[in-house]
């Protein structure tokens, strides 16, 4: 019996990149069949409790989706036991994610870009800083993310 995926994506606060990543991959996930949990959370807790930001709850909202009830946590040492896949959003955040990993850790640590043919070692550029369009290229990247890892996930599950 094949083990029930179960991915947490992370960026820097869990309120832009992770839970557009979440959201598009729930998305993915469903088209592509694979089932299991899916989480987002940040490597430091700058936001903890807040909602996403309200560009990136705009963005999800424009393609049919509400992030509006995620809310901001921290990355903790139980994640990499409960999770098989941790996506991190830049390799900034892949470098946190390897030097936090605990000895008895069993999840695969990537990029989420990692999973898009040609764009492997990239990361999605964070749009805090930017305007509405920054929130635009990220929800394009982190689709194209999400959809390369559901497909691979959907593969892997195949009999």
């Amino acid at each position: 019996m094949a083990v029930r995926p179960a991915v947490l994506f992370v960026c820097t606060g869990n309120i832009c990149r992770s839970p557009l990543a979440e959201a598009a991959f729930r998305v993915a996930a469903r088209r592509h069949g694979v089932e299991g949990l899916v989480d987002s959370a940040g490597t430091g807790d700058w936001h903890h409790g807040e909602a996403p930001d309200r560009r990136a709850q705009m963005v999800a909202r424009r393609h049919g989706l509400d992030i509006g009830e995620c809310r901001a946590r921290r990355v903790e040492a139980a994640d990499f036991r409960t999770f098989t896949h941790i996506v991190a959003l830049d390799p900034g955040h892949l470098k946190i994610l390897d030097k936090r990993r605990p000895i008895d850790s069993t999840a695969d640590l990537s990029l989420l870009l990692d999973h898009v043919p040609g764009r492997e070692g990239e990361g999605v550029a964070d749009p805090y800083y930017g305007d509405a369009r920054a929130f635009d290229v990220t929800w394009t990247d982190v689709c194209q993310g999400a959809e390369g890892l559901a497909l691979m996930l959907a593969r892997v599950a195949a009999p």
